[in-house]
């Protein structure tokens, strides 16, 4: 303990380091000040009872960080974002001349994330209406003219652009992963509201629902950090090389894989899609066709949170994204490449496509594991409800899994810069 102490006051004493911690901090302020300030003509009391009795609003409010209990300028969180990223993504993946601009390197990168964020702006705006329709039908808020309502959408969609920004001076000027860290932020600030609603509803003598309970908790997070921090070492060989008197090379190292490549974006990109059928069955509901309103209904029924299909489709995404993640940021091809020209190989594997195909298979087994944890962290509070029978878990595996996640890397990060400036790391 006096040594991560010690370490701490270390970091402290660097100027840029120190820089990047205050800043973070004061995004983070401004974040959670702009949380509470309210769109006008909502009545937010009868807002957050409509949250405390629908899981699905309860879930999408916890990862809002409550902007969307308080109907914040910043209701719609980063979702729109989230989902213009997927669709990118996809994108690059179909069409050749955005496939080809991603692999101009950093150029590449800065134009796709231009046509992101340009295509929020017009996803922010819909998922703003559809949440305007979806409280009206409600009784929430009343029925806006049309001057009202452009004014409800674009003070919406500002803030989402808003909280966009904030995501992005963090990257730039802060510790971590902006976007990360915000959703980290929004998790950590209803963190303590969700928790004493989960332990408000354990009787004094329910010693077996609160001893489970405990124990998933201190059992979840301990996987977690496993997982994020479990690795298959590939050993590479390095030939050696003689030139003049002099001999180079000849030695060893190893290439680590890491079970959870992806971290905790295949969760994040599958929370937004497998929420979308709900949000559209309930803004459905109320049509006045009665073949599209039974049709809303059945779909707003099937994949409400908690439902077997609502968890085998979630599952599956998060797997399903986290092969596709995967595959992104990690490429075969190119490790082999630059493994054979610096002179080395993997033993008992050829150099060029053989080592690449290795890699490859090995990859794909390593995240099989990682995609099946992801996927059961991910539909861990039906299996804790189905345990205790408590409904109130709706933070669940996914914001622990997101929470310990970004405090890992953003420990990293902080460990790398102290290890720049000559310092002992925080996970010596």
């Amino acid at each position: 303990m006096n040594k991560i102490l010690n370490t701490i006051l270390n970091a402290w004493k660097v100027p840029e380091l120190k820089r990047r911690i205050l800043f973070t901090a004061g995004i983070f302020i401004v974040f959670r000040l702009a949380a509470h300030v309210p769109v006008p003509g909502v009545d937010t009391t009868a807002l957050k009872q409509l949250f405390s009795r629908s899981q699905l609003l309860g879930l999408l409010d916890i990862f809002s960080g409550g902007t969307l209990a308080n109907f914040s300028i910043m209701a719609l969180g980063l979702n729109p974002y989230i989902n213009a990223s997927i669709i990118f993504q996809l994108l690059t993946m179909v069409i050749p001349q955005l496939e080809a601009l991603s692999k101009e390197g950093e150029f590449g990168r800065e134009k796709i994330n231009q046509y992101t964020r340009i295509v929020t702006v017009p996803l922010a705006a819909l998922q703003a209406f559809g949440m305007y329709a979806l409280l009206r039908n409600q009784q929430i808020i009343g029925s806006l003219n049309p001057l009202n309502l452009v004014g409800l959408v674009v003070t919406m969609t500002a803030g989402t652009i808003f909280l966009m920004w904030l995501g992005e001076l963090i990257s730039e000027n802060g510790i971590g992963n902006g976007i990360s860290m915000l959703i980290f932020a929004g998790i950590v600030g209803r963190f303590p509201v969700a928790f004493g609603q989960t332990l408000a509803v354990f009787e004094p003598g329910s010693f077996f629902n609160t001893t489970v309970f405990l124990v998933m908790a201190i059992l979840v997070i301990a996987a977690i950090v496993v997982v994020n921090e479990a690795t298959r070492k590939i050993r590479i060989q390095y030939a050696r090389r003689i030139t003049g008197r002099k001999v180079y090379g000849g030695q060893s190292t190893y290439l680590p894989l890491k079970i959870n490549q992806a971290g905790v974006i295949p969760i994040i990109f599958a929370i937004s899609l497998i929420l979308l059928p709900s949000m559209i069955g309930n803004f459905l509901q109320g049509v006045p066709n009665p073949v599209l309103s039974k049709i809303a209904r059945e779909m707003a029924t099937v994949f409400s949170p908690g439902g077997v299909i609502y968890n085998l489709t979630y599952f599956f995404l998060v797997v399903g994204f986290t092969y596709f993640y995967t595959a992104v940021i990690f490429n075969p091809e190119k490790i082999s490449e630059e493994i054979k020209k610096y002179g080395g190989f993997i033993p008992g594997i050829r150099p060029g496509a053989p080592t690449a195909d290795y890699l490859n298979k090995i990859l794909t087994r390593i995240t099989l594991a990682g995609a099946i944890f992801l996927g059961l962290v991910a539909i861990l509070p039906s299996l804790a409800q189905g345990l205790t029978g408590v409904a109130t878990m709706t933070l669940g595996g996914t914001g622990i899994l997101i929470v310990v996640s970004v405090i890992l890397e953003t420990t990293k990060q902080l460990e790398a810069m102290l290890v720049m400036r000559s310092y002992e790391g925080f996970l010596k």
